[in-house]
């Protein structure tokens, strides 16, 4: 009897294949659903502060992270609507999180951008102490997720400050958008002539991912007398919502970003 079958259908002797991954692929439409992501969530915390006032805006923010990352957590594989729901729910936060050391402790960015940066490394750390591994393929276990989260919320955080950083120290919005769309080519062009990991590559990539999609965001929303388009927050909020959900919509129906089950 041939054995073929056999061959094909399970993995060799000594590996064992791990639970669908909680994650997309990472896919251009990864990188545009993430800036757009970054973006929406920006001008949504503000929209939200300047609507509820920003104590009822942080609580709300926080119920929604709870019930998002519940959700997450609580599916068994990647599903696109859930993950992206809760970038989204990340994003609001992060940038909640940010503002709220600036505008209601009174801690400058200065302060606020080495203080995200060292939270992002020390769950990075703990993470590869922990895990031996960064890498977003491998995110198939429960505290590999949590690491995950902990570090996808310290780079929303720590990118909505580093962007008002650069807003403030005399780029303004639009060149700040064009300062980090030129960092962010950086580990893209590092990695692709081989003197950048894909892990550290992508990670670089995706801290930067923030600023660039918020400094675009502001500027679309500012007065003019902030260097802006003065299109409104609530407008902008809108406008990057629906193309958020277009793009989620496509993945969910077409599947296009659901990695395969990796094989160890």
């Amino acid at each position: 009897m041939s054995t073929d079958h056999l061959t094909h259908n399970q993995p060799p002797a000594g590996h064992m294949r791990h639970a669908a991954s909680k994650v997309p692929e990472v896919t251009v439409y990864f990188w545009i659903i993430k800036v757009l992501t970054t973006g929406m969530g920006e001008t949504a915390s503000d929209f939200l502060a300047h609507w509820l006032g920003p104590i009822p805006a942080v609580g709300l923010g926080g119920i929604a992270l709870v019930a998002a990352l519940a959700m997450q957590f609580t599916a068994r594989r990647y599903v696109a609507w859930i993950y992206w729901t809760a970038i989204v729910v990340v994003s609001v936060f992060g940038t909640m999180a940010a503002d709220v050391l600036h505008v209601g402790l009174g801690v400058p960015y200065t302060v606020s951008t080495p203080f995200f940066t060292a939270a992002l490394a020390a769950v990075f750390v703990l993470w590869y102490r922990s895990e031996r591994t960064l890498s977003i393929h491998s995110i198939h276990t429960r505290r590999r997720e949590t690491f995950y989260w902990a570090a996808v919320l310290a780079t929303f955080a720590l990118g909505t400050a580093a962007g008002d950083l650069t807003a403030t120290i005399g780029l303004g919005y639009l060149g700040s958008a064009v300062v980090y769309a030129a960092a962010i080519a950086v580990p893209a062009v590092a990695h692709r002539w081989g003197s950048l990991n894909a892990v550290t590559a992508f990670w670089a990539a995706y801290v930067i991912t923030r600023p660039l999609g918020a400094s675009i965001a502001d500027w679309m929303a500012v007065g003019h007398s902030r260097g802006g388009l003065n299109l409104g927050l609530g407008p902008v909020t809108l406008s990057w919502t629906v193309a958020i959900l277009g793009f989620v919509g496509y993945l969910a129906v077409s599947r296009r970003d659901v990695q395969s089950a990796s094989v160890f």
